[in-house]
């Protein structure tokens, strides 16, 4: 059993992100945990794991809880693989045992776990992390294999209760049919955060965090799909009624109003014909004026109240813009080669990192999914084509072209400047000041953001404000390259970023274990490096 009793969390700048948050979770229930990017999905876990205090409310928790944490950047770099699997203790606890050190500290830590070596090796190598070494930093991994080290402490320390954060990013198909197994056959207690739609149909619950706080729904993604596309119409029906209110409201008041000025203008000209005297005809004249007010007064009241029902009907409809980039067409002509690689391979100092040396052109024009396991040299590959290593055999040959480059550690995102000096960074269009705060509203970051540095944005929002900070330049980049681009982002901004590409008419490469994102991105070829030893290893998409 898992309980949350009215949680309520503020950033360590006092700003609220969320408050009487509320759930109870029963014994091997397993929850989808889903939200927007900035809703604060990723603290709710860490809240629960312990690895934040909450501002108020109380968290109960019925047995060992396992948390597996969202890995991007310099997550966990420092720390080695026994101090990210929990164990770091107990084996310098065991081996200062087997060194003769019998100190009765030493046997406390181990608590008679003397095979916990031998369950490390069991749990890391069924996740193909084999002959891996505990001591080994965990900065030299890649970021699959770091995911998969959090994995492994599942198995290691059977916990009752199993905490995940986007634990399918960075794996590749076969750690991540590993992933959705366990998911499916696990007695365990379950809270997953991801934007996996295939993950996240395999659970039976979905607990939505917004601004409104938790809402739980006794179904599956797509059954919450479901349910939203039933609110979202009945929205947009209850908007369509308001919207026909507030014109016959507006008609009503045009035509009461033009029906007083007729009446007062026949009465005064009764009043002139009668020979009135004139501080009569003002008397009635002003009464007409403030008759007149006070009809324009209850209209108003009327048209504002609908106004008011309508703007909170819209602002409670999804967001739908879809953000542009806006590039004008790439100034090389399809077709052009801006790559050719002949007999290329590196080596790392442990061999050649291919079976085969790679051959290969890239034309301006082309989509290229890049695939492989985890270590196959996917980024190896990028960083080559992009100039940023030089092959250590063979050669390659580059024409001069622009690259913009979108990693996972968001290498183009400053976090020291705030978002609107980021925006100003970029801005080679030399657009005014009101135009670059009007192109951050559109990609979402309205006046409240502006201020707010870089670093405090999550990962989908850094994702968005790329895309912004590229859409403010004055020149079309002639390749864009996505590693791993949809890893932290929720399923709004996937589509977001999927749309933005799609309007892309240069060459683009793309590195990502998301099949939905890279067949929307119109990939036309791909390079499987797991294929490397076969003739097929580049092939077309048909």
């Amino acid at each position: 059993m898992l309980s949350l009793q009215q949680i309520g969390y503020h950033h360590p700048n006092k700003d609220l992100l969320f408050d009487n948050i509320s759930l109870n979770i029963s014994t091997q229930q397993k929850i989808a945990l889903i939200g927007n990017n900035g809703a604060g999905k990723s603290t709710l876990i860490r809240l629960i794991a312990g690895e934040l205090k909450p501002s108020g409310g109380t968290i109960k928790a019925d047995g060992r809880i396992c948390y597996v944490p969202q890995v991007y950047g310099g997550s966990y770099n420092n720390c080695s693989i026994a101090e990210a699997l929990g164990i770091a203790p107990r084996l310098q606890a065991l081996q200062a045992i087997l060194a003769g050190d019998t100190r009765e500290d030493n046997y406390t830590l181990l608590d008679d776990d003397w095979n916990i070596e031998e369950r490390c090796r069991e749990a890391l190598d069924w996740w193909g992390l084999e002959h891996i070494d505990l001591n080994r930093k965990m900065d030299t991994l890649s970021g699959g294999q770091k995911t998969k080290v959090f994995l492994a402490a599942i198995r290691l320390h059977d916990p009752r209760i199993v905490l995940m954060d986007e634990p399918s990013n960075h794996l590749d198909v076969s750690a991540r049919d590993k992933l959705y197994d366990y998911i499916r056959s696990t007695r365990h207690t379950l809270i997953v955060v991801s934007h996996d739609r295939f993950l996240l149909n395999l659970l039976p619950s979905v607990a939505e965090l917004s601004s409104k706080g938790l809402t739980l729904y006794g179904g599956n993604y797509d059954f919450y799909t479901e349910q939203k596309a039933i609110k979202e119409r009945a929205l947009i029906e209850d908007m369509q009624d308001k919207e026909k209110a507030l014109r016959k409201a507006r008609d009503v008041e045009r035509e009461t109003i033009e029906r007083q000025q007729k009446m007062d203008a026949r009465g005064r000209k009764k009043q002139e014909q009668a020979g009135l005297p004139t501080i009569s005809m003002n008397t009635f004249r002003n009464n007409a004026e403030q008759s007149t007010a006070r009809l324009k007064d209850v209209h108003a009241a009327k048209t504002n109240m609908i106004v008011q029902d309508l703007q909170l009907l819209r602002q409670a409809l999804p967001d739908k813009d879809k953000m542009k980039l806006g590039f004008d067409e790439s100034a090389l002509h399809k077709g052009k080669i801006l790559v050719t690689a002949t007999d290329v391979n590196y080596n790392y100092g442990q061999g050649p990192l291919w079976q085969r040396p790679l051959n290969f052109q890239i034309r301006s024009g082309q989509r290229l999914a890049i695939k492989g396991c985890n270590g196959s040299g996917k980024t190896t590959l990028i960083n080559m084509l992009t100039g940023l290593l030089q092959p250590t055999a063979g050669n390659i040959d580059r024409a001069v072209f622009r690259v913009i480059c979108l990693d996972q550690d968001y290498a183009l995102i400053n976090n020291r400047l705030t978002i609107l000096d980021q925006a100003r960074l970029f801005n080679t269009a030399h657009l005014q000041e009101h135009e670059i705060k009007s192109r951050l509203t559109h990609f979402l970051f309205t006046n409240t953001y502006w201020d707010k540095p870089c670093g405090s944005l999550s990962g989908g929002e850094k994702m968005r404000l790329m895309l912004c900070c590229l859409s403010l330049g004055n020149d079309a980049p002639d390749m864009i390259v996505l590693d791993e681009p949809t890893n932290n982002l929720d399923i709004r901004n996937i589509d977001i970023l999927t749309a933005a590409i799609k309007d892309y008419a240069g060459t683009l490469l793309v590195i990502s274990h998301d099949v939905h994102f890279t067949v929307q991105s119109g990939v036309t070829h791909v390079m499987d490096l797991d294929q490397i030893r076969n003739t097929d290893w580049l092939y077309e998409l048909k």
